[in-house]
């Protein structure tokens, strides 16, 4: 199948194109700005399938959003008709469309053009009126409130919130991309006249910053806002699209003594904490336990020796364990416990704490086990 695609280099081009090459679409004909119009007309002769994704939003005239926007999507439709190619197309609309301004004017006009030429030549045509979109490679600063957002955040610039409860809808661009492929398909998802994105998400922009904000503070106090919905999700994986390519890496406070090195690593109001340690050879840690805290331990490198006993029993338990393996071992509340390297090499030890740690109510006591 050859793939027309108009605006390749756009935000919603570029990662439409990545998709198609994941699922095995590689005959795509890549229409950008550095293409001629003899060269898109050329490109219509053949294709299959037409992702029409070109437009202008944010021009110095108001002239050019009926040039970018309207007479081009005539000239495409010009192009597909006098080859006699009356292949399906699909266009990238704006909800905007429905706003009697230039930017909307243009583009319902541009979706005129395109019903006509169904009609005239009874071939399918797919229009998205599109809002709000979000994901990776959409350029900040420009006509996406998220993407300037995770851009000015995570480079610690002012943000411009002038109202923070202004309601927004939003599409995040894998489901974009993915509905869209399932129109190549022919499996588009209509609403009467359009066709529409099934998945979005509804938010204010006070609340989108305030998320974003979290996450960025997340490199410096480790504590990880809920991933517990996708939207939270896919607005994480955003974020950290944006961040500086000389800033991927933070540092980790390592607390020293003479036992070795211990050093948190991430922490989550719904499901604790992790951290890290190394115990030098011969070095116990412990000798405490929880009345509610409950753990995970789990050795990566060296030898060590759990040791467990009920704080109203006698009888110890131990369980030997080695990074040649890798077991874990809970740590049940009630039963004080230690775990001692009894290798010649150094220790390194993954632990998993339920809840973050409280200095205030510790729930940690000490007792030799």
């Amino acid at each position: 199948m050859n793939i027309l695609i108009t605006g390749a280099n756009g935000f919603i081009g570029k990662n439409l194109i990545a998709q198609l090459n994941n699922e095995g679409f590689f005959n795509i004909q890549k229409y950008t700005l550095d293409n001629s119009l003899e060269e898109l007309e050329e490109f219509t002769k053949n294709c299959d399938f037409i992702y029409h994704l070109a437009g202008v939003n944010r021009p110095i005239n108001d002239s050019e959003f009926y040039k970018g926007n309207t007479n081009f999507t005539e000239i495409l439709i010009s192009f597909l008709e006098k080859n006699k190619n009356y292949a399906p197309i699909l266009v990238s609309s704006s909800i905007q469309a429905m706003n009697d301004n230039p930017y909307g004017s243009s583009k319902r006009q541009g979706e005129e053009i395109v019903f006509s030429y169904g009609e005239r030549h009874n071939c399918e045509v797919m229009i998205y009126r599109l809002q709000n979109l979000f994901g990776k490679w959409s350029k900040p600063n420009y006509n996406s409130v998220v993407a300037t957002f995770c851009y000015n955040i995570s480079r610690g610039l002012p943000l411009e919130v002038n109202n923070p409860s202004s309601e927004i809808t939003l599409s995040y661009i894998d489901d974009v991309t993915k509905e869209f492929i399932h129109a190549l398909k022919e499996q588009p998802t209509r609403k009467i006249d359009f066709c529409v994105v099934p998945v979005e998400y509804k938010s204010t922009v006070g609340e989108l910053a305030e998320k974003i904000t979290q996450f960025n503070d997340n490199r410096k106090t480790l504590v990880m806002p809920s991933l517990k919905n996708q939207f939270n999700r896919d607005l994480y994986a955003t974020y950290l699209s944006y961040l500086d390519e000389t800033n991927f890496s933070y540092n980790l406070k390592k607390n020293s003594d003479d036992r070795g090195w211990l050093a948190e690593f991430i922490k989550s109001k719904d499901n604790g904490q992790i951290f890290i340690s190394t115990t030098k050879p011969g070095i116990t840690r412990g000798n405490h336990w929880h009345n509610t805290k409950v753990e995970k331990f789990l050795v990566i490198k060296g030898n060590g020796n759990i040791k467990f006993r009920n704080v109203n029993e006698n009888k110890i338990i131990e369980y030997k364990v080695t990074g040649e393996n890798l077991e874990v071992v809970d740590i049940p509340a009630g039963y004080t416990h230690s775990i001692q390297n009894i290798g010649d090499d150094e220790l390194i030890t993954l632990f998993w704490a339920c809840e973050i740690f409280d200095q205030d109510n510790p729930d940690t006591y000490y007792l030799e086990v």
